[in-house]
């Protein structure tokens, strides 16, 4: 327990840090956007409805989608800029609203006493018309401020640093200390930042000094602790940074780690990037926005080579490695780790036992005898992989023949413990698998392709002296059961993923490590 709260007060700074940097960075050009858009429409009726039109509508598109599509329109790009557009997309409307709002409120009686004293446009607007609608403005900042630090916490799955690691790692890890960590860091912050801003609509309201000088000098003060940790960075130097991506899932956080360790012991200095899209991450790979990461053959295999053919583990290595380099900007597969981690049907022993189960086709067998459909639980991805249908067909599974259970993966193998579902489409290489006493079943059919664990370097990463060097003495050095201890401290011990990296680069030969 202890070393699991000293893990979490250790990340605290990079994690606040950057999650600081990022919302004060959005809600400040949102505020050069909306305050000078607001103005203008709140001088054109037809101008701002068509305006408000447009921002409402955006807001409607789902915040991973656009996440997503800014790091594609940045051209891979990951990090602080697909978040930081993402950001200040969201936060233009409520801001924009309430300063068109908050002129048209001011009296008119008010702006003709303002035209009788001789005032211009301009010194109408800033001496009467901002000033009166300054209350209804800043209470327009202050719901975009709560929406952006909320927000914020899904920048982890384009490379951003942010309290949202807490919670894709808690959540990924069934590390619940973890999750209500992230989640209650990010409600203290936005509940502060929301009560600092609401102090200067009470000294807009009031036309109070006294109270904004307060609350100007808590966010600057706020915003100064987000740049500690850069600062600190610079001060080490920043040439020497390695990029490291793991998508969100147990065994990706340990590998993400062991690599960082691998490098950092080579005199570099690890930057992970944690839970990131699994998609996005290969395309930052190619963009040389990532140095390093570990994937699997079959999902470069179908994914991006978009095959479907069933080809042997080697073969499969060979031309994925190929099309890497050749029609994937160059990018290098070192090799692989050793294990796969592949896609595998698995019942309960008890279940196998008695029915005599070993292979798919025995499954399928006891499913005609069930009287209603066969429940098979999976990760919501899984369905919607091309192995799915290819499995239905090749052993004959109609649709009302078998009821399709999606769930987050970490559920899967309690569901079929419990006999909730019949079967689940497993990872072999989680330690859940032996844990939980489940029996793999074989695939007559090939209808998996091979899913080895294979090292990826950007074409850039790969030519950085020493680099390669040092992570290549882990390729063909764990095993799948290794793997799967591993796995199963971080699932089941409740180990932090780093200590389970500790212990899985120990459990290579001392002799063949670099």
């Amino acid at each position: 327990m202890n070393e699991e709260w000293n893990e979490l007060l250790a990340n605290l700074p990079a994690y606040f840090g950057g999650h600081m940097r990022l919302s004060m960075a959005a809600l400040t050009a949102a505020l050069a956007i909306s305050l000078p858009l607001g103005i203008v429409a709140s001088r054109r009726p037809k101008l701002s409805e068509s305006i408000l039109a447009i921002a409402g509508v955006v807001q409607t598109v789902p915040s991973l989608a656009l996440l997503g599509l800014m790091m594609l329109l940045l051209g891979g790009l990951i990090g602080f800029w697909p978040a930081f557009l993402t950001l200040v997309i969201y936060s233009v409307l409520p801001i924009l609203a309430n300063t068109v709002i908050g002129i048209r409120g001011v009296d008119p009686m008010l702006i003709e006493a303002a035209l009788g004293l001789g005032m211009n446009d301009r010194q109408r607007l800033w001496r009467v018309e901002l000033p009166l609608a300054a209350p209804v403005i800043l209470a327009g900042v202050r719901t975009a401020t709560v929406m952006i630090v909320g927000t914020a916490t899904l920048a982890t799955t384009v490379g951003g640093e942010s309290l949202g690691n807490y919670i894709f790692a808690g959540l990924a890890t069934l590390n619940y200390t973890a999750t209500m960590f992230g989640c209650l860091a990010a409600a203290v912050l936005a509940v502060s930042l929301d009560q600092l801003v609401h102090l200067l609509e009470i000294a807009a309201r009031r036309r109070s000094k006294i109270l904004a000088y307060p609350a100007v000098f808590g966010l600057l003060l706020v915003s100064a602790a987000g740049l500690i940790e850069p600062a600190k960075r610079w001060v080490a130097g920043g040439d020497k940074r390695v990029v490291i991506a793991n998508a969100a899932w147990t065994e990706q956080y340990i590998l993400s780690h062991t690599l960082a360790q691998a490098v950092e012991d080579a005199g570099y200095r690890p930057d992970r990037r944690e839970g990131m899209a699994y998609g996005l991450q290969l395309l930052a790979l190619k963009h040389n926005d990532v140095d390093c990461l570990v994937t699997y053959t079959g999902d470069i295999w179908s994914m991006l080579m978009k095959r479907q053919d069933f080809q042997d583990s080697e073969t499969t290595q060979k031309e994925v490695t190929r099309f890497l380099h050749d029609d994937f900007g160059g990018v290098v597969c070192l090799g692989n780790l050793g294990f796969d981690n592949a896609y595998a049907l698995a019942v309960t022993t008890q279940r196998a036992n008695a029915h005599q189960m070993k292979s798919i086709t025995h499954l399928i067998r006891h499913a005609k005898t069930l009287g209603r459909p066969l429940r098979i639980g999976g990760d919501i991805a899984v369905f919607q992989r091309k192995e799915w249908p290819r499995l239905k067909q090749k052993y004959q599974l109609h649709d009302q023949d078998v009821h399709p259970v999606a769930m987050d993966q970490t559920l899967t193998y309690a569901a079929v413990r419990d006999d909730q579902v019949d079967a689940i489409i497993a990872y072999t290489s989680d330690g859940r698998v032996e844990a939980f006493k489940l029996q793999l079943l074989t695939d007559p059919e090939q209808v998996f392709p091979p899913y080895d664990a294979i090292l990826l370097m950007s074409p850039a990463g790969a030519k950085r002296p020493g680099l390669r060097e040092a992570l290549e003495p882990l390729l063909g050095k764990i095993e799948r059961t290794t793997m799967q201890r591993a796995n199963g401290q971080v699932d089941l011990d409740k180990f932090p993923p780093r200590i389970a990296a500790k212990w899985l680069l120990n459990a290579i030969p001392k002799g063949e490590q670099r």
